[in-house]
């Protein structure tokens, strides 16, 4: 599938992929694709200054996240935050991708509200544009909220990821009926002289994680980055634990032979699509995470995986019912949501480390954890 690109955004960055294109002769993996249409500076989908986070699409907005949806997702997850911050003796918490900040001013004022505040809120983001916004909306809380473009040299404290390991490039893989190949970028001009991107395969020792026989013309990710993050994370965590909500599978069922289209999307306008050639730029590109990849990342380097359940039973164990019960209406219909199976509740995950040692069993996994289907 080809495109053309045009637009104030997709021009500027289509002739910059186009040029690392040729710089790389001929071809971009999927994950450079990815990573340059996503982070590239001033024009990349998280590093421009369109809204991305909104509940319509009239606000040009692009999705809504839990944060954005509902109050309760934050202050119920510092709950579980809590715990963890005083199984572990620490007084930090750390995010990766905060977004519009949401997230950050639910844990911060709950943590308040109980009488737990912490010294120390790091962010860690690669989007300066996004960092104004989150500034302004955090403002109220001080010197105790810090930003940070590269990981710290030494964490202590806890460490919370929503929608984060989902936005990480990924590999692209396809299966022929006999081998498989790297699915790649390459440049193409139409017979009209317009210039775009279409899909190219290259050989590849590449291969999904599992010995499962799959369908010819299967398309499919594997999560190297995602993987590699979690390594750094146990790297740098010398104690605490870490806390990734978001959508995706165990590896048995990422791989199934009935998902043979892969779980590769993108968003715009509160509308999803399945082409990340068009629109570069101006449109989120996003996998669901493979949970199993990732907590034997996380084990192989040495953190313990202290639990995985759906969201919707993590936000039930951490009282998010008691929190419903003193909200008004619309707020416990927009909190429903976060729970229901047919919305986020099950799509969604939460995936919980912590590090060697940490006497923590987490209260978000008392109740159906699922860490035997990893």
């Amino acid at each position: 599938m080809q495109s053309s690109q045009h637009d104030s955004v997709s021009g500027p960055l289509a002739q910059q992929i186009h040029a690392a294109i040729a710089e790389a002769g001929g071809w971009l993996s999927f994950s450079r694709y990815m990573a340059l249409a996503l982070y590239s500076p001033g024009l990349g989908y998280y590093a421009n200054a369109s809204r991305k986070f909104g509940w319509m699409p009239e606000s040009g907005s692009d999705f809504v996240t839990a944060p954005e949806l509902s109050p309760l997702f934050g202050r119920t997850l510092a709950v579980q935050v809590a715990q963890a911050l005083l199984a572990s003796g620490t007084d930090e918490l750390f995010e990766f991708g905060a977004g519009s900040g949401a997230l950050a001013e639910q844990l911060l004022q709950a943590l308040d509200d109980v009488g737990q505040p912490v010294r120390r809120y790091t962010i860690i983001d690669l989007s300066g544009t996004l960092k104004a916004r989150q500034a302004e909306r955090l403002a109220r809380f001080g010197e105790r909220v810090h930003w940070a473009h590269a990981w710290p040299e030494s964490m202590q404290g806890v460490v919370v990821g929503n929608e984060v390991l989902d936005a990480m490039p990924v590999q692209l893989l396809h299966f022929d009926g006999e081998r498989w190949h790297e699915r790649g970028v390459a440049s193409h001009t139409d017979a009209l002289g317009q210039t775009g991107f279409v899909y190219a395969d290259r050989d590849t020792v590449l291969k999904p994680p599992v010995d499962t026989p799959f369908i010819s013309g299967t398309v499919t990710e594997v999560h190297i980055q995602a993987e590699a993050f979690i390594r750094t994370l146990a790297a740098h965590l010398q104690r605490g634990a870490a806390f990734f909500i978001d959508y995706g599978f165990p590896e048995a069922e990422y791989y199934h032979r009935q998902r043979h289209g892969g779980t590769l999307m993108c968003h715009r306008a509160h509308l999803s699509d399945a082409d990340p050639l068009v629109l570069v730029g101006e449109k989120d590109i996003t996998a669901h995470v493979n949970f199993t990849g990732i907590a034997l990342a996380g084990q192989d380097a040495g953190l313990d995986v202290a639990g995985y359940t759906s969201q919707g039973r993590f936000l039930l164990n951490c009282g998010i019912t008691d929190l419903m019960q003193a909200a008004d209406l619309r707020e416990r219909a927009m909190a429903q949501k976060l729970l229901n199976e047919h919305e986020m509740g099950e799509l969604f995950k939460v995936l919980a480390f912590a590090t060697a040692g940490l006497d923590f069993v987490p209260l978000g996994f008392v109740a159906g954890d699922r860490m035997h289907r990893l």
